[in-house]
């Protein structure tokens, strides 16, 4: 049995001219905020670059009525870091009510008994 020979083809490299300016240390900052009284709908973002550190700040509410606000940072040395704190909103309340103890008993009807008849 012979076997074809496998045939390999080489992309030649493609030089590629940008005119953008190269920025070496980028800096920015951002923020907005969201407050849909309709939806329920409530967040917030905040963020500023100088170089190679990124530090920010996003917070929302939580399906389970916390507030949920995370800060982080991002640097070459130490990676991405964030801190979570949750914090319970002012509507948001505990209730603990003592109920007093229930024995259900379910009740099965009486069998009845079976004659088959010939």
């Amino acid at each position: 049995m012979a076997v074809a020979p496998v045939a390999y083809a080489h992309a030649k490299p493609v030089l590629v001219k940008h005119d953008v300016h190269y920025d070496d240390h980028p800096q920015y900052n951002y923020n907005y905020d969201v407050n849909d009284e309709h939806t329920g709908d409530v967040h917030s973002q905040t963020e500023e670059r100088d170089g190679d550190v990124v530090r920010g700040e996003y917070s929302l509410i939580d399906a389970d009525g916390f507030r949920r606000v995370v800060q982080y940072t991002v640097d070459p040395h130490s990676g991405f870091n964030a801190v979570v704190n949750r914090y319970p909103l002012d509507h948001v309340k505990t209730v603990v009510k003592q109920v007093a103890p229930v024995t259900l008993v379910k009740q099965y009807p009486q069998p009845q008994a079976y004659h088959q008849h010939h």
